[in-house]
């Protein structure tokens, strides 16, 4: 009896593969490119969380210089320099039950009238 050959396709490029007869892929480009292409949908939601969030950090760090404990900015400036207020890391409820939201070390706690105390959590 003859044995039919077996003419397994790589899972990326489609090239016909030689070698073990469990191979997958023709060579590390190709198995690289596989697993990137699967796992590109499924973390780019993550990735753009992480963006926002680090775009976030990044602003309340340039309005708070590192002389300043903490500092009031208005609404206005947050969004113009295009802080988006859905996304956040963590909350700090103090003693009087202000809540304060965070980006990291990076905090804002909403006032009056559309302004913000901006601070920075001590690292402990």
């Amino acid at each position: 009896m003859l044995k039919e050959k077996n003419d397994t396709k790589c899972l990326q490029c489609e090239k016909i593969l030689k070698g073990r007869s469990d191979k997958k892929f023709c060579d590390d480009y190709c198995r690289a490119a596989y697993n990137n292409d699967l796992k590109s949908a499924a973390n780019n939601y993550v990735r753009n969380i992480n963006n926002a969030l680090g775009k976030n950090r990044r602003i309340l760090q340039s309005l708070l210089p590192d002389t300043e404990q903490m500092k009031k900015t208005t609404r206005d400036k947050l969004l113009q320099l295009g802080f988006q207020f859905k996304y956040g890391t963590h909350t700090y409820s103090n003693q009087k039950g202000n809540v304060y939201y965070f980006c990291y070390e990076y905090g804002y706690l909403p006032l009056e009238n559309d302004w913000f105390l901006i601070v920075k959590r001590n690292e402990e």
